[in-house]
């Protein structure tokens, strides 16, 4: 064959090809497909901007929040801030830019969101803070538990187990989250008026544990030995506990915490932490998807509180802590947090 024929030949099965790839990409897509595509368009968008995974509860928060939003026929995007404003803020833009319905944000610090919330409620998007308060944005709807009484639960406890006066350390959270403010209130609130002092008091700057471990360790070598420690979570506990062995008086001061950690509730059948504040989680974030979910549905969700962001009085969500030591751990904890053999575990029959 010569080649101007091969070429012709050639030339003819292009052509063919390229017709049938137009017939292809140009027919219509069949109605199943078009209901696919128009369902998963239908669905909600809810945006998840967290905080970091560092703590242990946070990654139980997102999976529950998830699992219930996805029963409700809604889609979730989590974004992971690990801890810095900056990547928050560009997540949250991102969520904006994307037309989400709603998004709910666990703040990294209350005071730095302002502007970013107003850009998105201004595009129409729902505002959720998630746990943590931001102040100044007059979001849509602030979900948590009553953080004052989260304090109040501590000192009362610490009260009851010293007695009439003793002395304290005090190891706060992170100063930027609010909830750490109002924790502090509540807490002063009960000791107020005792001979109950505060020898120390310290933050821990982004929440970090070995703060605990550090101003413990420096308290105890000054040869001296406090009474009780309050905590601003069971990780500072763990690491405060730490240093408390390493001077073998574990067990001997009486240690608070909150979140219930699983190692916590550990510590507390063993004898080494007195109490910690159980906020349950799953009442939280299936009660924030559920709201999430209606809220773009154009619903309007009523609370029966109100809190004061520093500018705009929010609707608030108001959930209950639970106190839990020893005594009532079984009842508390035991098959609705944690399973019986993993919190008993280093503890013998």
């Amino acid at each position: 064959m010569s080649k101007k024929r091969k070429g012709a030949v050639l030339r003819g099965m292009l052509l063919v090809t390229l017709v049938s790839l137009c017939l292809v990409a140009c027919a219509p897509m069949d109605k199943e497909s078009i209901a696919v595509t128009e369902e998963e368009n239908d669905k909600i968008q809810i945006g998840f901007s967290m905080d970091s995974f560092l703590i242990e509860r946070w990654q139980r928060d997102r999976d529950v929040f998830v699992s219930k939003a996805q029963e409700l026929g809604a889609e979730v995007n989590v974004q992971n801030a690990n801890g810095v404003v900056e990547e928050q803020i560009s997540q949250i833009e991102y969520f904006i830019e994307k037309e989400v319905d709603v998004i709910v944000i666990v703040p990294i610090d209350g005071d730095t969101l302002t502007e970013v919330v107003e850009k998105a409620k201004k595009s129409g998007i729902k505002v959720i803070a998630y746990d943590r308060l931001i102040h100044n944005a007059d979001v849509d709807l602030y979900i948590s538990f009553d953080n004052e009484k989260v304090g109040s639960l501590m000192a009362t406890y610490l009260k009851q187990a010293i007695g009439g006066g003793g002395t304290l350390i005090r190891i706060l959270g992170s100063p930027a989250d609010s909830n750490v403010e109002m924790a502090d209130n509540g807490f002063n609130s009960v000791i107020e008026g005792t001979n109950i002092t505060v020898d120390v008091k310290e933050y821990a700057d982004g929440w970090l544990a070995e703060t605990g471990y550090n101003v413990t360790s420096d308290y105890l070598a000054t040869g001296k030995v406090p009474h009780g420690i309050m905590c601003g979570n069971d990780g500072i506990a763990a690491q405060a506990i730490k240093a408390l062995s390493e001077n073998r008086l574990a067990g001997s001061v009486y240690v608070v915490g909150q979140d219930a950690d699983l190692d916590a509730c550990q510590r507390i059948v063993e004898g080494t932490q007195y109490m910690t504040v159980y906020k349950p989680i799953e009442t939280l974030a299936q009660t924030a998807a559920e709201i999430a979910v209606s809220m773009a549905e154009g619903e309007v969700h009523e609370t029966d509180a109100m809190i004061h962001d520093g500018t705009f009085e929010v609707p608030y969500e108001k959930l209950e802590p639970i106190a839990v030591t020893k005594e009532n751990m079984d009842e508390v904890i035991i098959g609705k947090y944690h399973q019986k053999s993993d919190v008993y575990l280093n503890v013998q029959e």
